[in-house]
């Protein structure tokens, strides 16, 4: 099961979206932080939800990965999207 959750100003928010796992039986989350970099809702706020998560739903282990853009994959795509020549845009 793959859900997406945000942290805030949309929704469906990380704890909702957790006990929606939790409820269903997952018991294994990995979560991926959509983020470019270890930035404060990476460093501060995300942690702070997982604890939470973590003691309300003893049962489910979650895991946490670094953010997205940290990964060399990403890292590489951006530099290349980065390299790419300018294409302005079309004016209708």
């Amino acid at each position: 099961m793959v859900r997406c959750a945000y942290l805030e100003l949309a929704e469906p928010a990380f704890p909702s979206t957790v006990h929606e796992l939790a409820e269903a039986g997952v018991r294994h989350l990995r979560v991926v932080p959509m983020f470019l970099g270890m930035g404060k809702h990476a460093r501060e706020d995300l942690p702070k939800l997982v604890a939470e998560a973590r003691s309300r739903y003893p049962g489910v282990q979650i895991e946490v990965v670094g953010p997205v853009g940290e990964a060399s994959e990403v890292i590489s795509l951006l530099a290349e999207m980065a390299l790419r020549p300018f294409a302005p845009p079309d004016n209708p």
